[in-house]
């Protein structure tokens, strides 16, 4: 095949060629392996149909630039109309090609001059045109390819396709070698405690090179980050650009100097940005690239149609961020087998004897089944121990413990309260699993009467666990239905007056539908979960997900037995928690294996 020939890759082979006849799978495009790179090659001279559609799949998988090659195997018709940079549909393996087909009413004059192929697969995931990543349930792709014997010169042929859809289509491994994750970053919509909080929106760019805009990875992402927040995420958050901004005509590449310094030349319609307005943009990208370079950026400059406009040092970005409360702060609360709520100081677990907590959480006056503590560490909320008292407690003086903030009705102890969660607003959170009623409720400031949020996207699920984001716009749920617990991410909208703010979780979307059975979650991160899980017919597993439903690059972690629960904390630098059966509390530093920390101890938890 000519397409294998112009495969330029640092290993022998190609990206994955489609399996189907004579063609051989070749993946040397492993999932994640960037460095990989397959080169479009032109079809050749009096190539058959089968040869056009395999090159044209190849060429797909290559950093073909304006994926002028690609064109190549198109008619002149399609070569003008098809829009790479659409919907990008990623199927678990690449597309396996069939064909010709052939109907009743084919003859052999029909056949000689038209033809079609089908393309099938199994679609795991989407990508739009906004980049926003959408992960689904495995179902059966289909698409077909027509092709056409066009003339394309006097008294010469060549098959060409003539009917194909936009976007482009990829197997797992290509995706993965040609695209990464990267976060961009808006304001949540109203003022967290007068402070204006960072939100991560991620998105899919492509490694290297976009061959449709010809902008670096980094340039890219200042791209999306200025077209504005992605539809889902746009009803709670906003972005401090003003409407029009855009990288100024002609940059395609963005890279820190010998200073650490990156400058980013915006067009004019920024120069109507204020001060103080200027330096929240400059948040904005410097939170957004600091993953994406080599070397760490040290100070973001706005440059508008006239100039410099503003200027933003790392280290006064962190005033934007929505854990810098608890960012570096390494404590873990547990419950021991007292029934009392403990401290652990320090991560590692190996600092000290972990001591009861000030206050009647720690007196263990009534003991307690689950914990979680305000990101600030002033307050904790705590759950009886036969589930059916919510307790809001101070961890700095001692007193009586008050009467339950919420108290469920229900019979059963696995169908009362879910273990609380706190935002980075300082609202509390937790669900009533009582059949009879079931609940989400929040307790804004930790304090006062209840108020019940609504969840439209149910449709008839329980909700089992709940894990708040830091920044306060994002809800983790575990949803029992039909017998299978997923995991779901929600919108948390607030609508009317502050002070009696209407509030609902909008638009559900499943967050690792490769999961068949979800039993703990844990945020990790500005957007990435901890999952544990699993997947149909399989084993227990424990791995990182992005907030989006994408595998994180991280992905599946060391093997641990019969985990109940894991904590992690907003620095993802910090140790994950597990609380297991046999082993206790176990914890994972990075590059590192699960260690036992506490023999003895449940419901571990960082703040949050």
């Amino acid at each position: 095949m000519s397409a294998l020939l112009g495969c330029g890759v640092v290993l022998a082979g190609c990206g994955s060629m489609p399996v189907t006849g004579d063609v051989k799978a070749v993946d040397a495009s492993q999932p994640g392996d960037s460095q990989v790179q397959v080169y479009a090659v032109a079809p050749r001279e009096g190539a058959p149909p089968s040869e056009i559609v395999d090159g044209f799949l190849e060429s797909m998988t290559s950093d073909d630039p304006a994926f002028a090659t690609t064109r190549k195997y198109l008619s002149a018709d399609a070569r003008r109309t098809w829009q790479p940079g659409g919907t990008t549909t990623v199927l678990a393996q690449a597309p396996n090609r069939s064909g010709p087909l052939l109907h009743d009413e084919d003859n052999r004059a029909t056949r000689d001059r038209e033809t079609t192929y089908t393309l099938t697969g199994e679609k795991v995931a989407t990508v739009d045109a906004q980049s926003s990543y959408q992960p689904l349930a495995p179902t059966d792709y289909a698409q077909t390819l027509h092709l056409v014997l066009e003339q394309v010169a006097e008294g010469k042929k060549e098959w060409r396709i003539d009917v194909v859809p936009d976007g482009l289509v990829l197997g797992q491994s290509d995706f993965k070698r040609l695209y990464r994750s990267v976060n961009k970053y808006y304001y949540a919509t109203g003022a967290t405690n007068g402070r204006s909080t960072l939100v991560a929106d991620p998105v899919y760019v492509r490694n290297r090179t976009d061959p449709v805009t010809r902008m670096d990875t980094a340039t890219q992402t200042v791209r999306t980050l200025l077209a504005g927040p992605t539809n889902w995420l746009r009803p709670v958050v906003d972005s401090r650009f003003p409407t029009g901004t855009a990288l100024r005509k002609g940059v395609t590449a963005l890279a820190p100097d010998d200073q650490n310094v990156l400058k980013v030349p915006l067009n004019q319609n920024a120069d109507t940005a204020g001060r103080s307005a200027c330096r929240m943009m400059a948040a904005q990208v410097l939170f957004t690239l600091r993953d994406l370079t080599s070397a760490r950026v040290e100070r973001v400059e706005l440059e508008g149609g006239e100039g410099r406009l503003c200027a933003l040092d790392a280290d006064d970005a962190p005033e934007f961020s929505a854990d810098r409360g608890s960012e570096g702060d390494d404590s873990q609360y547990f419950i021991n087998d007292k029934g009392q709520v403990e401290r652990v100081f320090g991560a590692t677990g190996d600092t000290g004897t972990p001591e009861p907590v000030t206050g009647p959480l720690g007196a263990g006056t009534v003991p307690m089944g689950s914990v979680g503590v305000a990101r600030d560490e002033e307050r904790a909320a705590a759950v009886s121990s036969s589930g059916q008292h919510l307790y809001v407690s101070s961890l700095e003086t001692e007193g009586e413990l008050a009467e339950p903030l919420v108290t469920s009705g229900a019979k059963k102890a696995e169908d009362r309260l879910s273990p609380p969660s706190w935002d980075g607003r300082g609202d509390l959170w937790v669900a009533d699993r009582d059949p009879a009623g079931p609940r989400l409720l929040r307790l804004a400031g930790g304090t006062g009467e209840p108020q019940e949020v609504r969840v439209p996207g149910l449709d008839g699920a329980r909700i089992e666990e709940l894990r708040m984001s830091a920044d306060g716009v994002r809800i983790a749920l575990l949803l029992t239905k039909d017998g299978r617990t997923t995991l779901n991410i929600g919108r948390v909208e607030r609508r009317g007056s502050s002070v009696a703010p209407e509030i609902s979780v909008e638009d559900l979307r499943q967050a690792a539908p490769q999961l068949a059975d979800v039993s703990a979650i844990s945020w990790s991160g500005r957007s990435r979960l901890v999952v544990v899980g699993k997947e149909e017919g399989g084993v227990q597993q424990v791995r990182y997900v992005q907030a989006d439903g994408s595998t994180s690059a991280s992905g599946a972690l060391p093997g641990v037995n019969q985990v109940q629960s894991v904590a992690a904390a907003d620095d993802e630098q910090l140790p994950l928690m597990a609380e297991t059966v046999d082993d206790g509390i176990v914890k994972l530093s990075p590059g590192d294996n699960w260690q036992t920390v506490l023999k003895k101890g449940k419901a571990l938890v960082y703040p949050g």
